[in-house]
């Protein structure tokens, strides 16, 4: 994938994190072609012999891949300073789909940060990617820029007690973050152990975005959905999972609009998770 950007510069940093509510933090124009949007699917589980997803002559783009082609957003606004990137978190993200994405093209997005509330000892700030494709906003918790007597924005919703409807295995890869890496998000917590230490953990974890393009696919496996007619996804992310771990991807609700949710080991990895579908006529 190749980018080109158009930046609005800050004027000067804001006195608290508060102040960075609404700021524009530019547009940028990212081209990618098959290659790009195959290397995706295969990251987040698609199988060989799903040739809708992996063979360029029958190929439909997840539409999970804008989140990749969008990560520039909130890498920019952490090197603009509003928040420390080697503690912040990517809290939940949301993305709504338009209009599907081709298998080549280019897609020009402007990104905005949206709300932004006090947790007290944390700030929970939104950014929003928009484009003619998809709306997509990450919630980043901010470790210690919180206390500037803002809002603190609504609190999780309790997790649900009832049974699912479906529910099947997700497998991840041992390989699984060192491939996803490629699409765009380098970070060392997924590939370096001295870096996953860093942060207290064991080794290298899987990308949250990764993760939920994989419950997504599988989410659309489980209800007889094509996966690229995804039109809504949300999902928090509540605990990391490591590549090579397997999970139970839970979903609740008929129809092609559910709630879902991942566990590992007795431990959410995914809550709170919605995804709606279009009705399709089936895969190729």
């Amino acid at each position: 994938m190749t980018s080109s950007a158009a930046r609005t510069q800050p004027t000067g940093t804001p006195a608290n994190t508060g102040e960075w509510r609404g700021a524009d933090l530019g547009s940028r124009t990212v081209a990618y072609d098959e290659r790009d949007a195959i290397l995706y699917a295969l990251a987040v589980g698609a199988r060989a012999d799903e040739l809708d997803l992996v063979f360029e002559k029958r190929l439909r783009v997840l539409p999970t891949f804008a989140l990749t082609l969008a990560q520039w957003a909130p890498d920019e606004l952490g090197a603009r300073g509003a928040f420390d990137p080697t503690t912040a978190l990517h809290g939940s993200q949301q993305l709504d789909v338009l209009a599907p994405l081709p298998p080549r093209g280019e897609v020009t997005m402007t990104a905005s940060v949206g709300e932004v509330w006090d947790k007290g000892s944390a700030a929970v700030i939104e950014v929003v990617v928009r484009s003619d494709h998809f709306v997509a906003t990450w919630s980043l918790f901010a470790p210690g820029a919180g206390g500037f007597g803002g809002d603190r924005g609504p609190g999780r919703p309790p997790a649900s007690d009832a049974a699912p409807t479906i529910s099947g295995p997700v497998r991840t890869t041992e390989n699984q973050a060192a491939l996803y890496r490629l699409t765009g998000d380098r970070h060392p917590i997924h590939i370096d152990p001295a870096a996953a230490a860093r942060i207290h953990q064991p080794r290298p974890i899987l990308h949250g975005l990764c993760t939920l393009g994989v419950a997504a696919l599988d989410v659309a496996r489980l209800i007889g959905a094509h996966p690229a007619d995804l039109r809504s996804l949300d999902g928090r992310f509540a605990t990391a999972i490591f590549p090579g771990d397997d999970a139970e991807l839970r979903v609740f609700g008929d129809g092609r609009e559910v709630m879902f949710d991942m566990v590992s080991g007795g431990n959410p990895v995914i809550a709170n998770g919605a995804a709606g579908f279009h009705e399709s006529e089936g895969r190729n």
